[in-house]
């Protein structure tokens, strides 16, 4: 089973610059419908909520370029970021890349952490203080989008130089009842490099899956599907919570075999154990 020789781009925002080329290095033609509105999406200034989760908007983005080409294959990736969840003070996102095939509704799907998100906010009361953000966000490479600190949408986004930035910012203090206005990196891809940097690995990691055939039907894209915890307990083998199996598979015909986690140990620690430390 061969890829197909021109595939459809879900975007609106510049991905296909580190899309196309390892799909290039396939022989597969990456194609932008021109006019494809993504932001409905959902954006990440809030004007339009996303539509469910990061794998159903990327269906629903896949699916518009193949409606808009008639091609038959859509990509199109997604991305999530916020405040991680275990470490104070620090950022984390993750990005989402599926290769849906129209004819069959099969999908590849592909998923990436970034631990390093260029992604900030900071809530300030006077123009000042937009300095100090700027510092920290390698503006104007990242973009900045401003709004009032309860505004349901921006006031402006994509800004890339000091005095629009500062304009926005007195502008949103003035309509704010707080008086603070909200302050964000802007998290499109062509305005955040490091972001783009990443849907670049994604896109790498998804050339890469696409040249492992399955073994029962040698259809392209053989890799993970999931992971299942499960790690015993060094001291009395209760299986834990941490991660013990991957499971690899073929989402053409079904097949699936499992293999221990990469990096994984053998046993876990006992302090993760429910018995040995409940």
């Amino acid at each position: 089973m061969s890829l197909p020789k021109r595939v459809a781009l879900g975007t609106m925002h510049g991905k296909a610059a580190v899309i196309a080329p390892p799909l290039s290095a396939l022989g597969v033609s990456v194609e932008v419908p021109k006019g494809l509105d993504t932001d409905r999406f959902g954006t990440f200034t809030g004007e339009v909520a996303r539509l469910g989760t990061m794998e159903q908007a990327a269906r629903a983005k896949a699916r518009a370029a193949v409606e808009a080409t008639g091609l038959p294959v859509g990509i199109a990736s997604e991305g999530a970021y916020g405040p991680h969840p275990a470490v104070p003070f620090l950022a984390i996102g993750q990005e989402l890349i599926l290769w849906h095939e129209a004819a069959t509704g099969r999908e590849v799907v592909e998923l990436l952490r970034d631990d390093r998100p260029v992604y900030d906010q900071a809530l300030v009361s006077s123009v000042e203080e937009v300095e100090g953000f700027l510092s920290r966000i390698a503006f104007p490479t990242v973009a900045v989008v401003v709004a009032g600190e309860a505004a349901a949408r921006p006031l402006a986004k994509g800004l890339t130089d000091t005095r629009s930035v500062e304009r926005a910012v007195a502008e949103a203090l003035a309509l704010s009842d707080s008086g603070r206005a909200l302050v964000t990196t802007d998290m499109r891809a062509h305005l955040n490099p490091r972001r783009m940097s990443v849907i670049g690995d994604l896109a790498q990691r998804l050339a890469a899956r696409l040249t492992c055939p399955c073994p029962a039907c040698a259809a392209p894209g053989w890799g993970r599907l999931r992971v299942e915890a499960g790690l015993p307990c060094g001291d009395c083998g209760t299986p834990t919570g941490l991660i013990r199996t991957e499971i690899l598979g073929c989402t053409a015909c079904g097949a699936e075999a499992a293999q221990p986690f990469p990096g994984a140990p053998i046993f876990a620690d006992p302090g993760q154990c429910p018995i040995c430390n409940p």
